[in-house]
Parts: C-alpha cells; sequence; structure tokens
C-alpha cells in the first residue's frame, strides 16, 4: 500500500531533497551553466545494461505484461507531476506544489467526489521542443480511459471522472470517489502529447493506436533525457534534455543495452565497459561474486536493497484444495512454522535480504504499529509438531505426519521456473519436510507462468512476489471462470473483515488513521495465515566506482535509484 504522508515528511523532505531539486545554481563562470558540458570537453557515454528489451518507455505504458523489465528505463524518459525519491517521500515535478487535502488545491466533497489542482510550472518543453500544455493531461485521460486501450480500469484511471485544463498550466482532475492517493500520483499518471498522438487516436482502432511507434522507438517525452536512437533486441541511446524540469542532467549521454544473460551482463562488468546495470539482472549470489571482484580491482560497488516482497499463499478454495486439512487455519500456523525463512535469506538471496513478518515494510517510519499486532509464526517444528497433534495427525514411523486413517499430509509447493524460484522451492519443501510435512515440489513451467487459470488453482503452497496493493486480496479480486481468471488473488481467499476495513482505508484520509487500519489488516492476514510473510528479497544494482550519486530505494513504494539520474556525475 502506498500511503501519503505529506505532513509527517515535510521536514525530511526540504532537508533531503529540496536543495537536490532545485535548478542549478550559478556557475563561477558568467554564461556556463554548472551543469552542462563545456563545447571541446565531451563526456563518455554512460553505458548502462537492463534486463531485456522495455516493450515501451512511457510511465504508464498501453502494452500488458511490463512489469518491472519497462520501469527503471522509464524514469530516464519521463517526469511526472510529482515524483517519490528513494526514500518514499514525494516531491513535486512538473507541478509547483502537491495537492494539500481540505484547500483549494484538494477539495473532498460531502458526496464522496473529490478535486484536484495542480499549476504546473513554467515553460515546460516535450523533448522536441513543444510547450507542455495542460490540455495534454486531459489528452491522456480520455486516452486511458478508453476501455480497448485496457488501463481504463487500473487505479487512478477508474477512480478519474474528467480532466480539464481551464487555461495552458492548470490541471484540475474530478474524482468520482475517495483516492487517498490522489496526491501523490507518480508514474500512474502522465501526460501525452497531443502534436503526436491526437490525430491518430481519433483514425485508428486500440490495437493500432497500442502499436504506434511513440510508445517505443519514435517516444517523446518530458524526462532528463531524450530518445536518439533505438536498435530493437541491442539498445538504446539518449542525451541530456535541455530543458528538463529539474535542470540539465550532468552527464551528457547514455546507451541502454537490452542484454538478458547475467552472465554476459556480468562479463561486460568485468571488462570495464559497463558503468552501471540496474536492478533484476543479478541475483545476490552473483552480485557477491562481483562484490569480490570489485574488492580486488576497485573498479565498481555493489548496492543491496532488501525491498522485493516473497511470499506464499495457500490454496483456499475446497474444489481445488488439497490437502483438506488447510482449510483448518491451525494446520496453516502449523505449516508456516515449518518454513525456514532465515534460511531462505541466507542462501538464496546470500543473507543480504530480510525475515519478513507483514506485507508493510520494515522501513516505513510506522511500522512499529503493525509489528506490535501481527501473529508471527517463524520457523520452529516443535511448534509446528505441536500444532498438528492438537489437530489430529502424527508422526509416523518415516517422520512425516499422518492422520487417523493413516493418510499423509502431502502438499505440493509450487513455484515459477527458474533459478531463484525453484532454489527458494527446493529450499522450503526440505525445511518441510524436516518438520515432518510430505512436501512435494512443483515447479510451474515458464509457458504456464502467464496462465492464470493454472496458476489460481494450484492445490497447496505457491511461492511469490507480490505487489504491495492490499487491494489484490479483496473478494474482487478473486480470480475464477465467471471474470476469465482475472485477478491476483489467487489463494481464493475472503475475509468479509478484511474487504470491510480495505473499504475504509479506501475512504480515510488522516494519516494516524490510516496507520491504525493498516495495522489492523496486516493483523487479519497474520491471523487468518491464508498468505505467508516469507521474506525481503534483495534487489541488487551495479555501480562502477567513477560514477558518483546513485542511492538504492528504501522500501518497495519508492522510486527507484534512476529517479535522480539527472544528479548523477562522473568521479572528477
Amino acid at each position: 500500500m502506498r500511503t501519503t504522508f505529506l505532513a509527517l515528511n515535510l521536514l525530511v523532505l526540504i532537508a533531503l531533497f529540496g536543495g537536490a531539486c532545485a535548478p542549478a545554481g550559478p556557475s563561477t563562470r558568467p554564461g556556463v551553466d554548472a551543469n552542462t558540458s563545456q563545447p571541446g570537453t565531451p563526456q563518455k557515454v554512460l553505458q548502462i545494461i537492463n534486463r531485456g528489451e522495455p516493450p515501451s518507455l512511457a510511465a504508464k505504458p498501453l502494452a500488458q505484461g511490463i512489469g518491472a523489465i519497462s520501469a527503471a528505463p522509464a524514469r530516464f524518459f519521463n517526469a511526472m507531476l510529482d515524483v517519490t525519491d528513494v526514500r518514499e517521500i514525494g516531491h513535486p515535478q512538473l507541478a509547483e506544489a502537491l495537492p494539500q487535502l481540505n484547500t483549494d488545491t484538494w477539495r473532498l466533497n460531502p458526496d464522496g467526489t473529490m478535486q484536484t489542482r495542480y499549476r504546473l510550472k513554467p515553460n515546460l518543453t516535450w523533448h522536441d521542443g513543444t510547450p507542455l500544455h495542460a490540455e495534454d493531461f486531459a489528452f491522456a485521460h480520455r486516452v486511458y480511459k478508453t476501455p480497448e486501450l485496457g488501463v481504463a480500469t487500473t487505479p487512478p484511471i477508474a477512480q478519474m471522472e474528467e480532466v480539464l485544463a481551464p487555461d495552458a498550466r492548470t490541471v484540475v482532475i474530478n474524482w468520482n470517489r475517495p483516492f487517498v492517493d490522489a496526491g501523490q500520483l507518480g508514474p500512474d499518471f502522465q501526460a501525452l502529447p497531443r502534436h503526436i498522438l491526437e490525430e491518430d487516436y481519433r483514425r485508428t482502432d486500440g490495437g493500432a493506436f497500442v502499436n504506434h511507434p511513440f510508445w517505443t522507438t519514435a517516444y517523446v517525452g518530458l524526462g532528463p533525457y531524450r530518445v536518439d536512437r533505438w536498435e530493437p533486441g541491442a539498445f538504446l541511446a539518449a542525451t541530456a534534455f535541455d530543458n528538463y524540469v529539474l535542470g540539465r542532467p550532468r552527464i551528457d549521454q547514455i546507451s541502454i543495452r537490452f542484454i538478458n544473460d547475467a552472465q554476459t551482463a556480468m562479463a561486460n562488468v568485468l571488462a570495464g565497459e559497463i558503468h552501471y546495470v540496474m536492478a533484476l539482472n543479478f541475483s545476490t549470489d552473483q552480485a557477491v561474486t562481483l562484490e569480490q571482484e570489485f574488492a580486488k580491482s576497485g573498479a565498481g560497488r555493489v548496492l543491496y536493497s532488501a525491498t522485493q516482497r516473497r511470499l506464499g499463499f495457500f490454496q483456499m478454495r475446497p474444489e481445488y484444495q488439497s490437502p483438506s486439512a488447510l482449510s483448518n487455519v491451525n494446520i496453516r500456523y502449523a505449516v508456516a512454522h515449518g518454513l525456514d525463512h532465515k534460511s531462505r535469506v541466507d542462501v538464496v538471496d546470500a543473507g543480504k535480504g530480510a525475515v519478513a513478518h507483514a506485507f508493510t515494510h520494515f522501513g516505513v517510519p510506522w511500522y512499529a504499529a503493525v509489528d506490535r499486532v501481527v501473529l508471527k509464526h517463524d520457523f520452529d517444528p516443535r511448534a509446528a509438531e505441536a500444532l498438528m497433534t492438537q489437530n489430529g495427525w502424527a508422526k509416523g514411523q518415516d517422520g512425516l505426519f499422518v492422520n487417523a486413517a493413516g493418510e499423509r499430509f502431502t502438499m505440493e509447493v509450487e513455484a515459477s521456473a527458474g533459478g531463484k524460484n525453484e532454489q527458494e522451492a527446493t529450499l522450503y519443501a526440505a525445511s518441510l519436510r524436516q518438520t515432518g510435512f510430505d512436501a512435494i515440489q512443483k515447479t510451474t513451467p515458464v509457458a504456464a507462468a502467464t496462465d492464470s487459470e493454472y496458476r489460481s488453482t494450484r492445490p497447496g503452497l505457491s511461492l511469490r512476489g507480490a505487489g504491495s496493493e492490499f487491494q489484490i486480496y479483496i473478494d474482487s479480486g478473486i480470480p475464477g471462470p465467471e471474470n476469465r481468471w482475472r485477478g491476483n488473488n489467487r489463494a481464493g481467499w475472503s475475509n468479509a473483515e478484511y474487504n470491510r476495513l480495505f473499504a475504509q482505508l479506501e475512504r480515510t484520509f488522516p494519516e494516524n488513521e490510516r496507520v491504525a487500519l493498516t495495522a489492523q489488516i496486516e493483523r487479519i492476514i497474520s491471523v487468518d495465515r491464508a498468505l505467508t510473510m516469507n521474506t525481503w528479497e534483495s534487489e541488487v544494482w551495479s555501480v562502477a566506482s567513477d560514477l558518483l550519486g546513485i542511492e538504492p530505494m528504501g522500501s518497495p513504494d519508492a522510486g527507484g535509484p534512476e529517479t535522480g539520474v539527472h544528479l548523477w556525475q562522473w568521479r572528477t
């Protein structure tokens, strides 16, 4: 859950980011910008690796299935009304200020509708030099609201009734319901260039518009870099945008290479050809190897951030559940006690991650309120055996649990194909068998990984990464034949009190009340234990020693290191 804590973070915002985001100060030499290379002193090109080719450079793309492959590259080419830094603090970017609740910039009406108002900074332009107009936001809303383009039901588009442009620099958003994150939209809502897209939007069908070259090779944005060249399957090259709203980037040129293979990426880094490797390229064990090499050569450093949520979910629908004993919450507690999360962190994540006890990340300022109330089911084989015994299961001669009828407690432990996923499943299956459960590892092949029906009907315990939205686990998120298996509540978990509290959370704006509701929601998750909070996996970045200004993100909802790319610079 992303929560807007503007009042709590105001002092931190000023101290940590206010100066950094201000336009560059006056140069020591008249007429020369401090962030612009002087003629005759060309800078080297910043060489970057991304895991694969992004299907789009848009911050909110129309193409489906993009995920993290494009999230980081998009930060180089886009600017939003607001931006969240690596500490999860929001700042105005294109806007002069963030909306403030109960002022003229953010009005909550008695019927639950709302209005937010932004004033754009002056003299903003697209990469091609065309002035940014507030109507570009209104046009973007019309595009994203078009049902056949596939994102009309995603937040915040679904909650937006209309977007108006009363003048060139004023953006007014009318909301059809309460939306607590309306003052911090980030990449979920971006402007689109009317001068490029409007005519084609009117003339073409949805499929053709989704495949418009604007979204990829002909992308025109508002961010710190503009695309110069895109070689499909190989790389894209970009140049610093002179009129970037936060100041011209200090590094003139970048090249983003598309490399899927971690070993190839590693070889390029060790050869000194790459300065920056984005997250999701290297596993932590590979990063440790790279770190050892850097210790010898001094050529770079590795950054870690335990921010990737890993959890498990039990199948809760009786028609798919096996064994049926999983319907007993005490049995689920026992299984949870059989999951060795500490070993998972040490072995799979090279000790760089952290054991998780809640959906909420331990790095947020108010985590203590959650930690105080959640039930914790740490690895404890004795506690697991006691619970199983109390509920009619005993260990047989082979050390595995059987019931009075002599039936073994056999349970599938499922994960997607892939080195770390399979390693994780192997480790958990082993710790469950050590505890007394007949755990059978099941690997979902790549071809079935996007088959929602297959993934939603696995009978036992499924392991996965997860987003931070509590909305995933309300009843409407349950996939099934009636909704063509759409939805991420693959456990089929339903809890009326959880649904009620989540609906209340969506209508609650005071920060202290939101924290209290979040703690209640987290407790319900831990009490029902349809979901197991497993670990925080570490993200990894590789950074050359002569590249300065890069920080890892501090929580899952924070912006990535690339949000501050305009401040990166070469060591002098």
